[in-house]
């Protein structure tokens, strides 16, 4: 059964702001998010007899705005922001058949597996952004993990040395793609990790109409493996079989919760 459009979207949307940096007016959308909800008949998400819930996937600045870390401009060259502009006008849309948002949250430091801080040459000096780490360069000593982390790591320089290659084999292993060393980006308290601001507001806006937080999901601050999805990092394990990192279960749980996922 498809949704049906219940609302127009509101006149403070702007789809020439979604690919700008900026402060989300709370007091005043709240305001206007009860009013909005009290004008169409828009009722509390606990009454929703369909439980529906939308999951964004990383809808922050690193990745959706112009000129920060990670810009997805795709073919149009502002694809992301095209993207971010269709979903704001989406939850505005189908509010009052939207019952949650859950909004994942890249999250990064700086001393990540993932980060160019972490790896050495023979030189001492650290990859460039988008290297590729294989097994072999590992095994071989030409990248090797820098020994400075190992305390902040909670390991010795032996066992940080030993993780390296056991990472590195772990994921050829199981056949999946090399180690990349990404630029730093949705960097904890940093402005790139946050929701780009035209998504935040019509998150909030949903929070106020329907009475139903957002989810926050966050993922990928584990220094010691990558965390492309929200439900599972890449590697779990240390060289002993001992855990490093768990499946979402909380949120695989939550989200069977609901009779739809979009």
């Amino acid at each position: 059964m498809p949704l049906q459009v219940q609302s127009p979207i509101p006149t403070f949307f702007d789809p020439a702001r979604v690919g700008d940096a900026w402060r989300v007016p709370y007091q005043e959308r709240a305001q206007q998010a009860r009013e909005w909800a009290k004008t169409h008949g828009i009722t509390p998400a606990r009454q929703d007899q369909r439980r529906i819930c939308l999951l964004a996937i990383d809808v922050q600045n690193t990745f959706c705005l112009p000129d920060f870390e990670l810009f997805v401009g795709g073919r149009s060259g502002m694809g992301a922001v095209e993207d971010t502009t269709r979903l704001c006008e989406f939850v505005y849309r189908h509010l009052g058949q939207i019952t949650e948002i859950v909004a994942t949250l890249d999250t990064h430091t700086a001393a990540q597996i993932f980060h160019p801080t972490f790896w050495r040459d023979e030189n001492g000096q650290p990859p460039a952004p988008m290297t590729l780490i294989e097994l072999a360069a590992v095994t071989s000593g030409r990248w090797q993990p820098n020994p400075s982390l190992a305390e902040d790591l909670g390991l010795s320089e032996a066992e940080l040395s030993a993780y390296a290659q056991h990472y590195a084999s772990r994921l050829s292993q199981d056949g999946k793609y090399p180690l990349t060393v990404w630029p730093y980006h949705s960097m904890l308290g940093g402005i790139g990790h946050a929701l780009v601001p035209a998504f935040e507001e019509a998150c909030f806006f949903h929070n106020i109409a329907r009475q139903r937080q957002t989810r926050f999901e966050v993922k990928g601050g584990n220094p010691l493996t990558e965390n492309y999805s929200v439900l599972r990092p890449e590697v779990l394990e240390d060289p002993t079989g001992a855990t490093i990192a768990q499946k979402n279960q909380s949120l695989i749980h939550h989200l069977l919760t609901f009779d739809a996922v979009i």
